[in-house]
């Protein structure tokens, strides 16, 4: 220990080979975080505005949109930030930070699926006894366990991650993990390792367990049913399923780079899979949801057609800011004037 000079801030060394298009990265981040934000703030609006929305399935929809907002929120604006930022580098605390809110947003999210998961389980097994069963104050409840779960969950093993001294500092990617900051870590750390690993199965066990006892027990009704309430089934399960297999391959993604090297592959495809799990389900969710279930699709797209003046202007916003970016760079400007 007494070798290594404690590290203070973090380099992101993805944003060196994005340094030739920063400006192209610039504006498709910051239109992804604008799409990200119009698409769940739209979802959130239409299930607050609507009385007739206020059931249990979309107001699990509704947390799940919010923890799109929560999730892309930690990673796009620091990126964007950082992308701009020549050094390239962020505070070990920021950093650490951001780890805490991209793990939890994870977690969050597969416990919220989870939870529709259970949703739809009542409401197919059991329909006549649904709103007994599924009462507001179970809804919160359920709420409750989504967000203190995971935000708990995760700050107990967390802590053993900032308790690490680290001697190295630089990070392979566009946004910090904390698999990534026990690499830096100039202390034994097979034990944080090793605990990692289980803390991933406290994490998600709970979860599948609902999500497996729930679709078995939907499968054995469906088995039995018959044709018209199989075919309505299919219809209420259909958007859930596609949520679950959006994440699910956002979460190999980001296993595989991870725990494997992925260096042979060509750098868009990094970013891509790293940023998968991140960006993509903030995006389709609402789109998965507002496109298969009618009582949402009316209202969205009464207000989608508000809103697109809005998203004009953010795009011509943009191109007017990379403008200024672009003539303020001394090496742009000169070549402008030669």
């Amino acid at each position: 220990m007494s070798g290594f000079k404690v590290v203070s801030l973090i380099i992101l060394e993805a944003f060196y080979r994005m340094e030739d298009l920063k400006y192209l990265y610039f504006v498709i981040f910051f239109m992804i975080y604008m799409l990200v934000l119009f698409a769940n703030v739209t979802v959130i609006i239409v299930v607050i505005s609507n009385k007739v929305l206020h059931k249990p399935m979309h107001i699990f929809l509704c947390n799940l949109a919010v923890n799109g907002i929560y999730g892309s929120t930690a990673l796009l604006p620091p990126l964007l930030a950082t992308l701009m930022s020549p050094p390239h580098e962020v505070s070990l605390a920021c950093c650490q930070a951001q780890t805490y809110f991209l793990h939890t947003y994870a977690i969050i999210e597969f416990t919220i699926l989870s939870v529709m998961c259970y949703d739809r389980y009542v409401a197919i097994c059991y329909p006549l006894q649904y709103h007994t069963i599924m009462t507001i104050t179970k809804v919160y409840k359920l709420i409750a366990f989504s967000w203190g779960y995971p935000l708990v969950a995760f700050a107990l093993f967390f802590i053993l991650t900032l308790r690490l001294t680290h001697c190295r500092n630089i990070i392979g990617r566009v946004y910090c993990s904390n698999y990534s900051l026990v690499k830096l870590s100039c202390d034994d750390t097979n034990v944080v390792s090793g605990i990692g690993l289980l803390s991933v199965v406290v994490y998600t066990f709970p979860q599948l367990v609902m999500t497996f006892y729930s679709y078995v027990h939907i499968l054995k009704i469906c088995f039995t049913a018959t044709k018209d309430s199989k075919i309505k089934a299919l219809k209420t399960c259909t958007p859930h399923l596609f949520a679950i297999l959006n994440y699910s391959v956002g979460c190999f993604f980001e296993i595989v780079q991870s725990r494997f090297d992925t260096s042979y592959l060509p750098f868009e495809t990094q970013i891509f899979m790293s940023l998968y799990f991140l960006i993509f389900p903030p995006i389709l969710n609402p789109a998965i949801y507002g496109l298969s279930v009618q009582a949402l699709r009316g209202n969205i797209f009464r207000l989608c057609g508000i809103c697109m003046l809005c998203i004009s202007l953010c795009f011509a916003l943009t191109c007017a800011i990379m403008t200024i970016m672009l003539v303020s760079d001394t090496g742009v400007l000169e070549n402008l004037l030669q």
